[in-house]
């Protein structure tokens, strides 16, 4: 499993859930706490304020799901799929990511601070006005994704690929041109200049 941030181990679970069909299951208002659930079908589940704190999922199925103002955190995926899950408004503070699927994943809005999607390969997923501060993206794919208006101040981009992705509005202070791919990736003027200055250039007015 990849390392979480700053080293913290996973949170130990107290509870399991093993090969449960919550396919379509109405979330709103759960509350969940250090549990573990392995296996369990969450296809096209949805809800508003769902709560799961200390948790761990393991191959769990995220597919078509969607989750409003809802909060994972300090959570654990392992091996689960978000094949055009939605999320929007959550938090998802301090949660780590390791060998998920991504595919039409859609996050708008929240708050991903602290999150760990080390290696993750985010082609096809699109983040949008969120906070992803000190996020680890470390050798991410983000090649041909949509990551707008999102705050990534403080984050670790090392050897991401960022070629072809839309970055517009999104705060990239903590990029460094000389250690992410950034060919033909979409960016705004304001952007420019930051990543000017990176690079030890004297950007100056006409």
């Amino acid at each position: 499993m990849a390392d979480r941030m700053h080293g913290r181990p996973a949170a130990p679970t107290e509870t399991t859930v093993s090969s449960a069909d919550w396919d379509s299951r109405d979330l709103t208002g759960e509350n969940h706490e250090a549990v573990l659930f392995m296996d369990v079908d969450m296809t096209e589940a949805h809800g508003v304020g769902a709560v799961f704190t200390d948790c761990t999922f393991r191959g769990v199925r995220f597919n078509a799901s969607t989750h409003t103002d809802a909060a994972f955190v300090n959570c654990t995926f392992v091996a689960c799929g978000f094949f055009d899950a939605t999320f929007s408004g959550c938090k998802l503070l301090g949660s780590m990511f390791d060998r998920c699927t991504y595919d039409l994943l859609k996050v708008k809005g929240g708050d991903w601070s602290f999150t760990g999607l080390p290696g993750a390969d985010l082609r096809r997923a699109s983040f949008t006005d969120l906070r992803m501060r000190e996020a680890d993206l470390t050798g991410a794919r983000c090649d041909g994704a949509e990551i707008r208006s999102v705050d990534l101040s403080g984050a670790s981009l090392h050897k991401a690929d960022f070629s072809g992705c839309d970055l517009r509005g999104s705060d990239i202070s903590a990029m460094d041109p000389r250690t992410v791919e950034l060919r033909r990736a979409v960016i705004d003027p304001f952007q420019a200049v930051v990543l000017a200055t990176a690079l030890g250039l004297d950007v100056r007015e006409r």
